[in-house]
């Protein structure tokens, strides 16, 4: 980064590091907010749409059927935009087989991490506040056999680290985080933020500069922007805004990757706090809508299937399975069997009755081993917002 960068208005300051460069210091928070009338309107519909959402969750009969493939999908979106290529179709493939087993797709493996580490955090959340401690073990979590494996798992960096193409030298970063000395004290200011009162901040302008303040830091060798989109929904959940975990912004930030980095970038080097929160409210508009209409259409299928096992022989586990599938739509004989406390035999029979009434499809070909998918429930988890 060049001196130039940085004007009167940036969001921080630069300072030297290694190979005589340098790099930037954010200011502690929380930032002066230009309250446009453009902003209060986003802030008040995205306040809506939240409270619908919330509302929502609050009725369903049983929300682990969806929250467990909405962790699913938000794993998928936060790591395609780090580059890892896995499908929510091979993460639950890996989930429902031996973990242990080296999965064939190894960034699936990745992806599991972030799904694991989410839901340990909206746990852990519930003991400890949102701190550098908790952050440390959602990020040991993350990387745990992975490839950041020898990246410092569940430690803050001790080196300088940059961004910008892979492999790039720092000359030629786009940005580079604070040196580890300043990047402490920050953390200290980031963690007094997370935990002191509101005061009038409006709590989803609150969660945006969370969010930027985290990803300007930096304070891993690497998951730095898993960790960060990882955190707005704990923070939903803990400040009670959503009181289950219904809401990502993972696959909004992915459709807009670029601007999602450019808005960042442009907090800390032009201070356009109000452009990069009305990206962010933006954001929580369209996803909270997404969220509300995945939840109808996930409920309508379930009941749907309700009314197809009841035509034909109706029983009490085949209901069971047809509301796992809500929750697990790619599954095995082993994995039923199991998961609903049942025989083999029972499992195989009640899946065979299913395949045949057209709700699940077997997928190898083969006598053994054999997986089967639910793929109306996939095709809603999959569906982009826009095709809505």
């Amino acid at each position: 980064m060049k001196k130039s960068d940085i004007t009167s208005d940036s969001f921080g300051r630069l300072v030297p590091t290694i190979s005589g460069q340098m790099a930037f210091v954010p200011n502690n928070l929380p930032a002066e907010v230009e309250w446009t009338s453009e902003l209060i309107a986003i802030l008040s519909e995205a306040n809506l749409v939240i409270g619908q959402l919330h509302g929502a969750g609050l009725n369903l009969p049983n929300p682990n059927l969806l929250i467990t493939p909405f962790v699913r999908r938000e794993a998928e979106m936060s790591s395609r935009i780090e580059g890892t290529q896995a499908s929510i179709e091979q993460l639950y493939l890996f989930e429902v087989e031996e973990r242990a087993v080296e999965p064939k797709v190894p960034d699936v493996r990745e992806v599991a991490n972030y799904a694991h580490a989410l839901e340990y955090g909206l746990k852990r959340t519930q003991e400890l506040p949102v701190c550098l401690r908790v952050l440390r073990e959602l990020h040991e979590i993350l990387l745990r056999d992975a490839r950041g494996d020898p990246r410092a798992p569940g430690q803050f960096r001790k080196v300088q680290n940059w961004i910008g193409p892979a492999g790039c030298p720092i000359e030629r970063a786009a940005y580079v985080p604070p040196p580890p000395d300043q990047m402490a004290t920050a953390l200290d200011a980031f963690e007094k933020f997370l935990n002191a009162p509101l005061d009038k901040l409006p709590v989803l302008v609150w969660l945006a500069m969370v969010h930027y303040q985290f990803e300007a830091v930096h304070p891993f060798l690497d998951g730095n922007g898993r960790i960060g989109r990882l955190l707005i929904t704990l923070l939903l959940c803990a400040k009670g805004i959503l009181d289950k975990p219904l809401l990502y912004l993972s696959a909004y930030f992915e459709r807009r990757r670029q601007e999602y980095y450019e808005r960042l970038l442009n907090v800390s080097l032009k201070g356009h706090w109000t452009e990069w929160l009305l990206f962010f409210l933006c954001g929580i508009i369209e996803q909270s809508k997404d969220a509300f209409e995945k939840a109808r259409q996930l409920m309508d299928l379930q009941q749907q299937y309700h009314e197809t096992v009841r035509v034909i022989k109706k029983s009490p586990g085949q209901i069971r399975l047809v509301d796992l599938l809500v929750e697990r739509p790619v599954i095995t004989t082993v994995f039923v069997a199991q998961h609903l406390d049942v025989t083999y035999p029972a499992a195989k029979n009640n899946i065979a009755k299913l395949v045949k009434a057209g709700i699940l499809r077997e997928t190898t070909g083969a006598k053994r081993n054999r997986i089967y998918i639910a793929e109306k429930v996939l095709e809603i988890i999959n569906k982009p917002f826009s095709e809505r």
